[in-house]
């Protein structure tokens, strides 16, 4: 049975990496998708666990072979996800996250129509300028540029099948899950996955 893809994406600062990493740690069914990257690693961040980080070079020669399932430039760094993990991943019953931003999540919905999309949203602007002041990774300028950037990616909000507004973390953990959850419940999925129990329960013996 092909596992679920499920697309999440965010204006930054929105709280998305953190409830990303909330979600994985309650449920150990969904492998999250590690993007390639051009941008330099943060502190703290670690190659393979946080990004593949590649020269521009090497990201350019591996769109051009096709190896991206999308990619993207943003703030003047690329960032891409591998096709063939997630071919992988998904064959052999594995639902995956991508964590990327709605130019990627437009792109992955051409070629899976099926993908599960979820856009996460601040509870204000206000609260979104402090939580880009608060986690200390950017100054001034990059803000500025981030906030600027706020509207047109909201602007998009309508192409993704759910929507959470992250006030409280746990809450919003909660609402994410349940999409998870639900997803799994859906008809198709469960006739795959019980097939042996209903064909019992259809013709019992």
């Amino acid at each position: 049975m092909s596992g679920n893809l499920f697309v999440i994406s965010a204006p930054s600062g929105a709280g998305k990496t953190s409830l990303v990493h909330a979600l994985l740690n309650i449920n150990p069914q969904i492998d999250l998708s590690i993007s390639f990257t051009t941008r330099a690693p943060r502190p703290g961040e670690t190659d393979g666990k946080d990004y593949h980080f590649v020269s521009r070079e090497t990201f350019l020669a591996m769109a051009e072979r096709g190896e991206f399932l999308e990619s993207a430039e943003v703030y003047g760094n690329l960032y891409g996800t591998s096709q063939a993990w997630i071919s992988q991943r998904n064959t052999q019953g594995r639902d995956v996250l991508l964590e990327i931003d709605w130019q990627g999540a437009a792109q992955v919905r051409r070629l899976f129509p099926a993908c599960i999309s979820i856009f996460i949203l601040p509870p204000s602007m206000e609260a979104l300028e402090q939580r880009l002041k608060w986690r200390g990774k950017d100054n001034e300028e990059v803000i500025a540029k981030r906030l600027a950037a706020v509207h047109g990616d909201v602007a998009h909000v309508a192409e993704f099948d759910y929507v959470i507004i992250n006030d409280n973390l746990n809450q919003a953990l909660r609402e994410l899950d349940a999409v998870v959850l639900s997803t799994k419940l859906r008809c198709t999925s469960q006739l795959t996955r019980h097939q042996k129990l209903i064909n019992q329960l259809q013709h019992p013996e």
